[in-house]
């Protein structure tokens, strides 16, 4: 049975009061730069044991990293271990601190999980090791000019500080037994589920999907959607009224009335499975294919993306400052580059998470990997998913959260 939801403050506002507290330095003070070619760093990460940190939420995403653990262990003779996050300030809390404290090498975090604002902190503060992404063979099969977000993270050039590893379009679901036309813009939803009461729920924020649908509603209610694409500035206030007038209706409509909610996507999809609820949505085009294909939802779930679009990003690795093991996370995060990775990843059976990679930089037998690859029953091709909307800036991620909290909270 699933409790009510408890609200803990997000582990990143303390971040981020800390971060606030460092002095800005220039370029290199504290962070590292990679030595030597290739060859050399592979030689030197032989023998290194990487603490991946990363959510740790989804089984199909922590077999999938055991997975490829196990083949760069045997590949490379490195060691990963999954750090499993259930939110990935958690780790930059711990860099920050480890800063704070004067440990400058030997940290407890050699590799992690990481985009948007999380991203732009530690970026901010100098507190990533690299550049190095150029570094890896595997980068150059990926295109930014074809995939812009591979080296733009919520609006923040990544500078060679962040590895990409995978695409992510929000995408929504329905149980099409019980849901014959699906609301297809924010305005539909809430007149869906004021006709449908009880049949739908988000996640609460500041799980990253609950936030991803504060933004999605955000910009289709927000009367200048471009200036999302900026930091919040004095007029953020105006800017998100309303968006919270739309959730004060929608609210007593949704699943227990809003009076409690989820806590993470697999917690929202769960309760379409148990017929709960008819409606969820991911941040990957085949969650629902993958879900199911391993018996986690009815084969009548079918996806649909808002007419106006739906946010999508990258997301990606970056090597703290203070990694105690910067080649072996250089080594690990370019196998996850590697075509095999990348083709294992978007197989719907495994993860369904689509590639980085440009098609037109692989060689045949690599781009065969994909076209090989099944398109699940639940898949949207890339005609439905269309031109993704803009990851906000990363500023309004606080902003929003804190203040849903402040109000949906209590």
């Amino acid at each position: 049975m699933m409790r009510r939801t408890c609200w803990p403050r997000r582990r990143f506002l303390t971040a981020a009061g800390a971060l606030a507290a460092l002095p800005v330095l220039a370029r290199g003070s504290w962070a590292r730069t990679p030595k030597g070619d290739w060859r050399g760093i592979r030689a030197m990460a032989r023998g290194q044991v990487v603490h991946f940190n990363g959510w740790g939420g989804d089984q199909r995403i922590n077999d999938y990293i055991a997975w490829a653990a196990a083949e760069i262990k045997a590949g490379a003779e490195v060691e990963v271990r999954h750090v499993k996050l259930a939110d990935t300030a958690e780790a930059v809390s711990r860099i920050i601190a480890e800063k704070a404290a004067g440990r400058v090498t030997g940290g407890s975090v050699d590799l992690i999980w990481i985009n948007g604002e999380n991203f732009a902190a530690l970026k901010s503060k100098d507190l990533l090791f690299g550049p190095f992404v150029e570094l890896l063979p595997n980068f150059r099969k990926v295109d930014p000019e074809e995939k812009p977000t591979t080296v733009l993270d919520f609006t923040v050039p990544t500078e060679g500080y962040e590895s990409p590893w995978g695409m992510a379009q929000l995408v929504f679901f329905y149980d099409s037994a019980r849901v014959k036309e699906p609301p297809r813009s924010m305005a539909a939803l809430k007149s869906w589920a004021e006709a449908n009461p009880g049949r739908f729920t988000y996640p609460a924020p500041p799980d990253f999907l609950g936030t991803t649908f504060l933004k999605q509603a955000l910009y289709e209610t927000t009367a200048d959607p471009t200036r999302l694409l900026h930091p919040t500035g004095q007029n953020a206030a105006m800017a998100t009224a309303p968006l919270w007038t739309y959730l004060d209706s929608l609210h007593p409509h949704l699943w227990r009335k809003g009076a409690a909610f989820p806590r993470s996507s697999s917690e929202m999809r769960q309760l379409v499975a148990d017929g709960e609820t008819d409606i969820y949505f991911a941040f990957n085009p085949g969650d629902a294919s993958s879900a199911i294909a391993q018996d986690l939802l009815p084969d009548t779930v079918r996806a649909f993306v808002p007419s106006a679009g739906s946010i999508g990003n990258t997301h990606f690795l970056a090597i703290p400052f203070n990694s105690s093991a910067p080649e072996g996370a250089m080594v690990f995060a370019d196998f996850l580059l590697s075509p095999e990775a990348q083709a294992r990843k978007e197989h719907a059976d495994v993860w369904g998470d689509p590639t980085v990679l440009s098609m037109a930089r692989l060689e045949p037998e690599e781009r065969k990997l994909f076209e090989d690859l099944p398109r699940g029953i639940a898949t949207p091709t890339p005609e439905e998913l269309g031109k993704p909307l803009p990851e906000p800036h990363s500023s309004w991620v606080p902003t929003l959260e804190q203040e849903w909290l402040n109000r949906y909270s209590a």
